[in-house]
């Protein structure tokens, strides 16, 4: 058991030293993958004259998605090369510096290490962001009050991190350069790493060796896949750069989506039919399943904010403010903000309601959130109709659209976490977040899809975008409500009490 020496409130806020190292690691790396993320599908498409890649919006959008996606997977084996042979300290360590190394090649002003850059910080980002997350936990007793509120302070430093980065690294880009912004990302990065270096001690032993160590002989052939892995991905990748393989990135999207999804069926199936379930665990995992189709779709939508809500602010918003021009991608500075006024409400509303015997179903709670959303998709459609008559729209239509996404997140995406801690049965927790990760990534890669139907040169077509996805999201929000008002009893406790499992802070700034 890890030795916890900064158990005492002279640390960070009345928390353990160690949170302070973690807060500032985790806000520099996400000022750096924010950053660079709001940056990507403008680069992409911006055309030779702006020295962007003049990709078209459909390939621009697919790798977008693509990499979103892959950024969530890869946490599924960064956390389980944690676990089983680093430990969760140097786990963060290696992945910081492959994320750093990967915004380097970014900031290279060459077109031919764009996917290079892409590949090193989705594997960075896998290494680093699961395991972060947990060494906040392993920073406190179990019967530790002051828990939860060291995940919501840690959480907060997530938030300033992608203000930081959306203004930074977006201001850089697009007012300087594309590669400058990109480099801002990696000096951000770096701050990270020499704060979390200079202040590892913080940390004690807290996860420093795996919590389930591999043999010497079974770390010896892990080792030997990893490294068998890489060196098929650079060897894909340098035929696909010399143009031997041809590279589709919609075709491959889609596939990817396939995969992804057919994984989470499989591996959900497996579980529900053979993991010996008493029925009230097998009527849990159909209550939670509800969540896992309201976060696949919630994130397909909510997701279209660095592709084709970028766009838009692009394209057709008056970004002009008397003669300085707004960056696009400040506009996507809205949802953290509103997420850092509104968290201390919603948590405030679930109490509240909780004290008055309200207690929604989790299948209803994020139904809700889902709709909220989509609701968002229908300002979009009125502003997108205005775009269409050649008008430049209001900046207040972008800003109301995030805010009814922001509160979508609210509802949603903290409330599925904790229907996967309390719904999962408990020797398969750790399972069924790996499993519930797979929403994210569907869910991202399937907004690169969406997006990609948004055409830059036939307008006319784009409030129809927007309003079916208003309206599907809307129509499956819907379904899920009904059935989960119909199902509330799947949820109640039985002989199988499930004890949650520690709390984890909301995607869209992780995993988001």
């Amino acid at each position: 058991m890890s030795s916890l020496p900064q158990q005492n409130s002279d640390g960070f806020f009345g928390h353990p030293k160690g949170l302070s190292t973690l807060f500032f690691t985790e806000m520099w790396e996400r000022m750096s993958y924010y950053g660079m993320r709001a940056l990507l599908v403008l680069f992409m498409t911006a055309s030779l004259q702006q020295e962007g890649l003049a990709f078209t919006v459909a390939a621009a959008t697919a790798i977008y998605g693509l990499y979103t996606g892959a950024v969530y997977f890869l946490g599924l084996p960064g956390g389980w090369i944690a676990d089983r042979l680093l430990g969760g300290q140097r786990t963060v360590w290696y992945g910081g510096i492959i994320i750093m190394c990967g915004h380097i090649v970014l900031a290279i002003p060459s077109d031919h290490t764009f996917f290079i850059g892409l590949i090193l910080v989705a594997t960075g980002t896998g290494l680093l962001k699961p395991n972060i997350s947990a060494l906040v936990g392993h920073l406190y007793a179990e019967d530790d009050v002051r828990r939860d509120s060291g995940y919501a302070l840690y959480y907060m430093g997530i938030n300033i991190g992608s203000v930081l980065g959306y203004m930074i690294c977006g201001y850089f880009g697009e007012k300087v350069g594309w590669h400058w912004g990109f480099g801002a990302a990696a000096v951000g990065m770096a701050v990270g790493l020499i704060q979390y270096r200079k202040t590892i001690g913080n940390l004690g032993d807290a996860s420093l060796k795996p919590e389930h160590p591999m043999t010497t002989e079974g770390a010896k052939k892990a080792w030997g896949t990893i490294w068998a892995i890489v060196a098929g991905v650079v060897v894909i990748t340098a035929l696909t750069m010399s143009g031997i393989i041809s590279f589709d990135p919609v075709a491959v999207a889609k596939y990817v989506a396939i995969a992804f999804t057919v994984i989470f069926f499989a591996y959900y199936a497996y579980i529900y039919f053979g993991g010996n379930l008493s029925q009230t665990e097998k009527r849990r995992m159909w209550a939670l399943f509800l969540v896992c189709v309201a976060s696949a779709c919630f994130w397909s939508g909510f997701e279209q904010a660095g592709s084709s809500l970028n766009l838009f602010g692009r394209d057709y918003t008056d970004r002009m403010l008397g003669s300085f021009e707004i960056p696009a991608s400040w506009f996507q500075n809205v949802n953290p903000m509103f997420i850092i006024i509104l968290s201390p409400f919603f948590a405030a509303l679930w109490i509240n309601l909780g004290k008055r015997m309200i207690t929604p179903s989790y299948g209803l709670k994020c139904a809700i959130g889902l709709m909220i959303m989509a609701s968002g998709f229908i300002v979009m459609f009125f502003a997108a109709q205005q775009a269409a008559a050649g008008l430049k729209v209001a900046p207040m239509w972008l800003v109301t659209t995030y805010f009814l996404h922001t509160v979508g997140e609210l509802c949603l995406s903290p409330v599925a976490l904790s229907a996967v801690s309390k719904l999962s049965p408990r020797r398969f927790a750790g399972q069924m977040m790996g499993v519930f990760v797979l929403t994210y990534s569907i869910g991202n890669i399937i907004a690169g899809l969406l997006a990609g139907n948004f055409d830059p040169n036939n307008v006319s077509e784009l409030p129809n975008l927007y309003l079916q996805i208003a309206i599907f999201s809307i129509g499956i929000g819907a379904v899920i409500a009904l059935i989960s008002l119909k199902s509330k009893s799947w949820e109640g406790q039985g002989e199988d009490h499930i004890e949650a499992v520690e709390p984890a802070e909301a995607p869209a700034k992780t995993v988001g």
